[in-house]
């Protein structure tokens, strides 16, 4: 069963992609408000995809500085990430910090959004 971290999203929006993802895979999605509960989370268990949403619920802070954070260190820079945003220039501005190419919350029904988790989740 793969894991997934939300991160970031409201009660609604992570039910949503909850949804979304255990309707198209085996898995178990948790969630994180913060960087401390999403390195918290990391640490308890290997995780097979971290979604942050490009702002984040609790305070509207960017949820780009969580995955620069966890590129930036060496226990974690290696977990796939992607950035939840509807937004193409802060996609590319995610990839080039070094997540993989994310979907926003308006792209749930394309094609794509479902060849790129299935990238990463098999």
């Amino acid at each position: 069963m793969k894991r997934i971290l939300d991160v970031g999203n409201c009660v609604p929006d992570h039910a949503t992609l909850t949804a979304y993802l255990t309707k198209h895979f085996e898995c178990e999605v948790l969630a994180a408000d913060g960087p401390e509960e999403t390195f918290a989370t990391l640490e308890s268990g290997p995780v097979d995809l971290v979604l942050i949403n490009r702002k984040l619920d609790r305070d509207y802070t960017d949820g780009a500085e969580i995955l620069k954070a966890l590129k930036a260190n060496p226990a974690t820079a290696d977990v796939p990430v992607m950035l939840l945003t509807n937004y193409p220039d802060h996609q590319a501005a995610a990839v080039e910090a070094g997540a993989l190419l994310g979907f926003g919350k308006l792209e749930y029904a394309k094609p794509e959004t479902l060849h790129k988790l299935q990238a990463v989740l098999g």
